[in-house]
């Protein structure tokens, strides 16, 4: 199986619960989805794939790659940075658009959080003309693309790359806001919905072999697993 980089906490125990009850083994290889989507076009063996967005599964479903594209889960965007850093009256807006500030983001292309950090640019030029192309150009692309650094796996990589003095405020998934609500150190800072950018996950099946799993994973029970771990519903 492959699967998106973001699912990998709550995906994890996920397969194994499967594992267990099922009485197999799973391969699962997490990485940015884009670059994941490479590696199925060029080869690569696989059964199952759980993309960060709905148009990679619709890629290879329409290079006859895959056979089926199922919606899985939704997720947003959210900014994380120092506790230190926030007062009471903090507005993620002016935090983002701050110009002493340093940045940081996924890549867009490689990472659908990257593209979906772009579209949130793309609403904050709306808000402030000028900054959404600032941010576009001044924004550090640390992970998930070909070359990125390497985030220790057992590492939120908001929280890393802060404490690296990599960036100050990090644009990624909203659901890693309760693995730290209670960090010393480290916070996320919610966008409002009316601002906010919605990711669609989706599964692309390519084997048979792979269907009870992917059964499993859309499953009432399961889909509930990953609504505790910060996601929410297709």
């Amino acid at each position: 199986m492959l699967a998106a980089g973001s699912l990998r906490k709550a995906l994890t125990p996920i397969l194994s619960q499967f594992s267990q009850q099922h009485n197999v083994s799973i391969n699962a290889q997490f990485g940015p989805a884009g670059l994941l989507r490479e590696q199925i076009e060029n080869g690569a063996e696989w059964d199952l794939f759980a993309s960060a967005n709905q148009e990679h599964p619709q890629t290879l479903l329409d290079h006859g790659l895959a056979h089926r594209v199922m919606p899985f889960l939704r997720n947003k965007l959210c900014l994380t940075t120092q506790r230190a850093r926030l007062a009471p009256t903090t507005n993620w807006l002016d935090l983002l658009t701050d110009p002493n500030i340093i940045v940081g983001t996924s890549t867009p292309g490689c990472d659908p959080s990257g593209d979906y950090t772009w579209q949130l640019f793309d609403r904050v030029e709306q808000h402030h003309a000028g900054a959404g192309e600032y941010l576009k150009l001044n924004a550090k692309q640390l992970v998930g693309g070909k070359d990125s650094l390497q985030v220790p796996a057992t590492e939120i990589a908001s929280a890393w790359l802060i404490r690296q003095g990599l960036a100050d405020v990090f644009v990624g998934y909203a659901h890693y806001a309760q693995w730290l609500q209670h960090d010393a150190d480290i916070a996320a800072i919610a966008i409002p919905d009316a601002d906010n950018i919605f990711a669609t996950y989706a599964l692309a099946l390519h084997s048979d072999v792979a269907q009870p799993l992917a059964e499993y994973l859309l499953s009432n029970d399961v889909q509930q697993q990953f609504v505790s771990a910060g996601f929410s519903l297709r």
